[in-house]
């Protein structure tokens, strides 16, 4: 691979100290990974968070780096441990534990994709899954990193959102929980990766925008939340997963009528939400 595996787009000028990233948008599919896949065209992207970073790509506008995979959650999890390895998948993986996401098929290198539907026919060497994560796997986490410290660095913290969008049926399991569905679900991990502050904020900008939100059910944060989220040193991380209904045709994995008139009011949310993180910049010496 002779390029990152992400697209960052950066801002003229860096004036907050938010980050939108987009870790499932990704839909550079190898041609190697689509001939050995037992799937056709539409249900393998069925796992994408397909075109959020469409959604988000007026970010940069607003002072605020946009960092994108390009390759798809299909051929690799950037919302997963390294370590979360499928035995099941992968030659030579030891079964170490339960791990639910693992079990189901949706480790580091999924097995599966939406409804568990399988990629593909046998496993899969250690050497091939390995590959997948030096060549895509760590070198976005590397940017992302890079990303958090040099936030830290120039405005004393740094707010990631962590962005993503549900099928519209995921919430069918909780609708006994809401008088209304929501559209929106914001996951700090019931408060252990983000101050209250930044995520009562989160949310009263979706509301404002005419959203329901929930916050945590049924989607409180994965690897990425956790990770990252660190309030203690002022690393402040929120997931966001937006109904697929709102912009996307599922069925078709394409824009929906509805796309353009939704990218626009998101840009409204991007605008407060990058505000959260505006602030004077720190001296150099500093």
């Amino acid at each position: 691979m002779t390029r990152p595996p992400y697209h960052l787009t950066m801002p003229i000028k860096r004036s907050t100290a938010c980050i939108f990233a987009s870790p499932h948008s990704g839909r550079d599919y190898p041609w190697s990974f689509i001939r050995d896949s037992d799937l056709d065209e539409k249900t393998i992207r069925s796992s994408e968070d397909a075109f959020v970073d469409q959604l988000f790509e007026t970010a940069p506008e607003f002072g605020a780096p946009l960092l994108a995979a390009l390759m798809p959650r299909a051929y690799v999890d950037l919302n997963r441990g390294p370590d979360e390895l499928d035995p099941a998948l992968i030659y030579g993986v030891r079964q170490t534990g339960h791990n639910p996401r693992i079990s189901s098929g949706l480790g580091v290198i999924p097995r599966v994709v939406s409804n568990g539907r399988a990629i593909r026919q046998g496993k899969i060497s250690m050497i091939e899954a390995r590959r997948r994560l030096e060549l895509c796997y760590h070198p976005y986490h590397r940017q992302l990193q890079g990303l958090m410290d040099e936030s830290r660095r120039m405005f004393g913290r740094a707010v990631l959102f962590d962005c993503h969008s549900m099928p519209h049926e995921a919430l069918a399991v909780t609708s006994y929980a809401f008088d209304k569905r929501p559209e929106i679900v914001l996951g700090d991990r019931f408060g252990a990766a983000s101050s209250a502050e930044f995520m009562d904020a989160a949310e009263q900008a979706f509301k404002d925008a005419g959203l329901r939100v929930s916050r945590n059910l049924p989607f409180a944060g994965a690897y990425v939340t956790q990770k990252y989220g660190q309030p203690n040193r002022d690393h402040h991380t929120i997931q966001i997963e937006i109904d697929r209904s709102l912009y996307l045709n599922e069925a078709e994995v394409q824009p929906s009528a509805d796309f353009a008139s939704f990218q626009a009011l998101m840009t409204g949310v991007i605008e407060k939400l990058s505000e959260l993180g505006a602030g004077e910049i720190r001296l150099a010496a500093e």
